[in-house]
């Protein structure tokens, strides 16, 4: 069997339910079509209810993604998130750690990362340096999507180590640019595209908002602007471009060999929808850390099914590195499991695997930890200890650890065995809390 293709598509702060395969809703709790084209991946491959991302903010997500390893093994990873701040400080992912593009590289893959980076900046780290052979986007934590700066109004737009300035809508050049790759890719050499939209970070632009992206010129917090309508129109204009990808796929004849993934990197933020779960971007809560997750792969996959196997993003790491037969650095284990022998045709896609691991969490922001066994979750913020049965009570509203307190003592003691084997959170780890809905009157639990 030829070697896949590998095309990784991370939204920037959506929510589970901002897809109409997730269940979107208009601002009047109507249903909305605001991405037929994931909706269709969707229906054409595996959709995944309980898919999480590493972290439930945005650096900490990817270098989890880009190492395959749990992100509290780097500094960097540390900051919630890296801070906006060119020389700020001397972290993010180093270049001599092995990532998912460089094994891929190095195992003859074309690689290139489109969009958002946010793992450190130039002249210590970049997208070049640790596997990608060509780069186009942008290295802060959010862009404005016409002025193309990061959230201090300095230019942030790049191609490779080079700084670039062209026109136009950022979420459009980004899947035109992605678009352009595929369709200069050839049977005879897989590659790996990561595509990590900016899309739907604030700033809340649409194509149609230039001016306003000139009143707020900066771009700062943008708590001033900014509509479902918007938001849901700027998710719509990433679905369409992630519609020309897969066209280009197409149109080259590599769509049945090449394996899609669409995630986020965290939950939802301000005009965002976590239904059924509560929480958002910052929180341990489900609606912080659940993530619309979609797989399509049509030599491998089965097409149309719903799969409840609890994965976080780096499993998805693993799971290219399974596909494209590469092994991981032996210095470097993984600790990402790939999915695929739980996944690919003939595991029944309905039914979740058995799983024998606990997935784990920890922040800074709030003195947060969580870890979920199954349908249960011990989750523990500001000194205050919680246990849900997450099957039963998704809202997380019915703390059980009165009720349930060998239980509850269990999923500590096994929290803290496994925060026992990382790094200690340094002292000096800053929490960037930029902007959520917290900045609004709002009782969270």
């Amino acid at each position: 069997m030829p070697r896949p293709n590998l095309i990784f598509i991370l939204a920037d702060d959506l929510g589970y339910a901002d897809l109409g395969c997730t269940g979107a809703r208009d601002a009047y709790s109507r249903a909305a079509d605001v991405s037929p084209r994931l909706d269709a991946l969707a229906a054409a491959g595996l959709r995944f209810t309980r898919g999480y991302s590493n972290s439930a903010v945005c650096s900490p997500t990817r270098f989890a993604l880009a190492t395959g390893r749990w992100q509290y093994r780097l500094r960097g990873a540390a900051e919630e998130p890296i801070p906006s701040v060119h020389g700020d400080k001397v972290l993010g992912l180093p270049p001599s750690h092995p990532t998912l593009a460089s094994l891929l590289r190095d195992a003859g893959y074309a690689t290139a990362l489109v969009g958002k980076w946010h793992l450190g900046y130039p002249p210590h780290f970049g997208p070049r340096m640790s596997g990608y052979e060509s780069f186009y986007g942008f290295h802060a934590g959010g862009a404005d999507y016409f002025a193309h700066c990061d959230p201090r109004g300095r230019p942030d737009f790049w191609e490779n180590e080079t700084a670039i300035e062209e026109d136009g809508y950022l979420t459009d050049l980004l899947s035109r640019r992605a678009a352009d790759f595929v369709g200069r890719q050839t049977a005879d050499r897989p590659f790996l595209l990561s595509l990590h939209y900016s899309a739907p970070h604030w700033p809340w632009l649409t194509r149609d908002d230039r001016e306003e992206s000139e009143r707020i010129g900066g771009f700062g917090k943008h708590t001033d602007g900014g509509s479902i309508d918007t938001y849901q129109r700027m998710i719509h204009h990433m679905d369409e471009g992630i519609g020309w990808v897969l066209d280009a796929l197409e149109q080259r004849g590599l769509a049945d060999d090449t394996l899609v993934v669409f995630t986020s990197d965290n939950g939802g933020e301000r005009f965002s929808n976590n239904w059924p779960f509560v929480g958002q971007k910052m929180d341990l809560l489900e609606g912080g850390i659940r993530v619309p997750l979609l797989a399509r792969w049509p030599a491998r996959l089965p097409a149309g099914g719903e799969c409840a196997l609890p994965n976080l993003t780096m499993d998805w790491t693993a799971t290219f590195l399974d596909a494209a037969g590469v092994a991981a650095h032996p210095d470097y284990p993984l600790d990402g499991r790939s999915l695929l022998p739980r996944i690919a045709a003939g595991a029944p896609p309905g039914a979740p695997a058995p799983e024998d691991r606990d997935l784990c969490w920890r922040m800074k922001h709030r003195a947060q930890r969580a870890l979920v066994r199954g349908d249960w979750k011990y989750l523990q913020v500001e000194g205050v200890e919680y246990l849900f049965d997450i099957g039963r009570d998704p809202r997380e509203r019915a703390n059980l650890r009165d009720r349930e307190p060998a239980l509850l003592a269990e999923l500590r003691a096994a929290w803290e065995a496994w925060n026992a084997t990382l790094p200690p959170i340094p002292e000096d780890a800053k929490v960037s809390l930029v902007f959520t809905t917290r900045d609004l009157p709002q009782a969270t639990f």
